[in-house]
């Protein structure tokens, strides 16, 4: 009996390329999409998905290739176009109007939205819609009062209101509780269930493998392969995005044992600062960070976790509180002491914090080390020394730079990310505070990147290891810290942490609301 023919897709890319100067973005990329299937697209930062997307959905125009929706080809102008079309993009970071309500941003600028409706009847769409997708929301709510679930569960529901057939969501866990993600897993296999598809960005392998029907892996702007996702494994996908054998794991063996507790090298004592709003960002923070060991700080993104890294670098002044250095209290908590003190920071923004876009690769990479010899002398200046220490911290963080007279502005993410982390490091005597160090690398750097941090702790140095990640922080930390709304919510070994446990904590939920 002959095999019953495949279903013809939903969307299909035919020979996509697109060339930006100096870069082959995407090269001769053959992708399809076929309705009711979960498709995740892999690999590494750079390897060309997010240049595949935004041609998909009218951000780019391609310079060769065809776009066809069933079977039709189509060419999108903008993202107006390819919404209208059915395709739909959830990006990581959202574009909400943070200042409107649930329901003002679901109607902003969908047609059908009606002219003259009032407040009651918009709430009364917004819930309408939140029960027909089973993506629970509260349409009288400000979106600055929402957490980043709740955001994004606002953001896919603008995106099905315009009868999207296509959903592509861009690292959709990462600003995620656990609990928060099978709420969206569920939603999303129920949109599968009535035909529809999604295109499923992750550099979460253990997710791909839970959620996704088939996985397509693109390297260095090509396709490498498409593949069912019963026929692969975590080693697999991490091979086909590298390119290489990987081996995964082994960050736990790496960690040399503890016959007792480090000395306490950072304190805060009863913290509170505001955020960049005049808002509270920390509230009563205590927090003890010992030498030799990786304190880790669960949380989804926003709720203290930049405040308390800018805190402990001396970027941000406490209200109230102090801050102790081996037991004694800062008079003056600036960036310059926390400098002279060996404290190193990897920034959660590092366009914003943690470099000069438009200044040389060299001057970004020794901009710490300006004061010290042989880089200065007085008054004096070596771009000699300068030069020097630049490449080592670029070959250190295995970058391969054109030149050093570059603008970093002209690397990659994750090149940036790497320069930034290696920088870093080497100030690190006493501690260092990395807030999302792996955001924009892949597998395999995020691997080297933990290893490096665990040779720090290994030497004696205090890591605070900031990240959303919860499987990360389980493997290299050795105690960990859960915030929420500015609130340290707990505070455990690691050896005696609950996966769940943490995960409702993040969430907000104490012991007292969960026997409620």
């Amino acid at each position: 009996m002959p095999a019953s023919p495949s279903p013809r897709p939903i969307v299909a890319l035919r020979g996509i390329g697109k060339v930006f100067p100096g870069v082959i973005a995407n090269a001769d990329v053959d992708f399809d999409l076929l309705p009711g299937e979960i498709h995740a697209l892999l690999g590494e930062n750079g390897a060309g998905k997010s240049t595949l997307m935004n041609v998909l959905t009218g951000i780019y125009r391609p310079d060769s290739g065809a776009i066809l929706m069933d079977g039709k080809e189509v060419a999108f102008a903008s993202p107006v176009e390819a919404i209208a079309a059915g395709i739909g993009m959830v990006h990581q970071h959202f574009k909400l109007v943070r200042a409107f309500t649930v329901a003002e941003n679901v109607h902003l600028g969908w047609k059908e939205t009606p002219r003259l409706a009032s407040k009651s009847v918009l709430e009364a769409r917004t819930r309408a819609l939140s029960e027909r997708y089973g993506l629970a929301v509260r349409p009288e709510a400000r979106i600055d009062e929402l957490s980043a679930g709740e955001q994004q569960r606002v953001e896919i529901l603008r995106v099905l209101a315009r009868q999207a057939r296509v959903l592509i969501l861009d690292e959709p866990t990462a600003v995620l509780t656990p609990a928060e993600a099978r709420v969206l897993f569920k939603a999303l296999r129920a949109f599968k269930d009535a035909g529809n598809s999604v295109i499923f960005i992750s550099h979460k392998l253990d997710e791909v493998m839970e959620i996704a029907d088939r996985v397509t892996v693109l390297r260095g702007g090509r396709k490498v392969l498409t593949e069912t996702t019963e026929n692969c494994t975590t080693t697999k996908l991490a091979q086909w995005m590298v390119g290489r054998e990987m081996v995964l794991g082994g960050l736990r063996e790496a960690i040399v044992p503890r016959s007792e507790a480090g000395r306490i090298v950072l304190a805060l004592d009863h913290v509170s600062a505001s955020d960049d709003r005049g808002r509270k960002g920390l509230i009563e923070v205590d927090l003890p960070v010992r030498a030799g060991e990786i304190l880790g700080i669960a949380g989804v993104a926003g709720n203290g976790q930049r405040e308390l890294s800018e805190v402990l670098t001396g970027i941000r002044r406490p209200d109230s509180g102090r801050i102790l250095v081996e037991g004694v209290p800062l008079d003056d908590p600036s960036p310059d002491v926390f400098l002279e003190l060996g404290v190193g920071h990897i920034p959660e923004d590092r366009i914003k914090s943690g470099i000069a876009p438009s200044l040389p690769i060299s001057d970004n990479a020794v901009m710490r080390a300006y004061g010290e010899a042989p880089i200065a002398h007085g008054i004096f200046f070596s771009p000699k020394a300068a030069d020097a220490l630049a490449k080592q911290i670029a070959d250190d963080a295995a970058v391969t730079i054109p030149s050093l007279r570059t603008p970093i502005r002209n690397l990659s993410g994750g090149n940036q990310q790497r320069l930034v982390a290696r920088r870093e490091m080497r100030i690190a005597r006493l501690a260092i505070v990395a807030a999302y160090p792996s955001r924009g690398l892949d597998v395999g750097a995020i691997s080297t990147l933990l290893h490096y941090l665990i040779d720090l702790r290994n030497q004696g140095v205090a890591v605070v290891l900031i990240s959303e990640e919860l499987s990360e922080l389980f493997d290299v930390t050795d105690r960990i810290a859960v915030m929420f709304k500015g609130r340290v919510m707990g505070l455990y070994e690691t050896k005696d942490a609950d996966l769940e446990r943490v995960g409702l904590l993040m969430g907000g939920q104490t012991q007292q609301t969960e026997a409620a």
